[in-house]
């Protein structure tokens, strides 16, 4: 009976760490993809949010000045 022989492949940690790095691009990758669509869809939420208070706002009876007294801002733009 010939008993066969199991030849196993030698990974150096060159491949090791070239399997990694390429893991790694990948999941750079996806991230970052993640990371652009959740900044559009925030952005979105932003700008949904801003038409309901200008919608809010033209159907109250408040003034300007009262929406922003209670607020607590000044009306000013002084952080951008």
């Amino acid at each position: 009976m010939v008993r066969k022989v199991r030849t196993r492949k030698r990974v150096t940690i060159e491949d090791k760490i070239k399997a990694a790095e390429t893991a790694m691009i990948k999941a750079k990758d996806r991230y970052d993809k993640a990371a652009e669509e959740l900044n559009r869809l925030l952005e979105k939420k932003r700008e949904i949010d801003s038409k309901e208070l200008l919608k809010a706002f033209e159907k109250s009876d408040r003034t300007l000045s009262e929406v922003l007294k209670f607020l607590g801002t000044t009306g000013t733009d002084d952080d951008e």
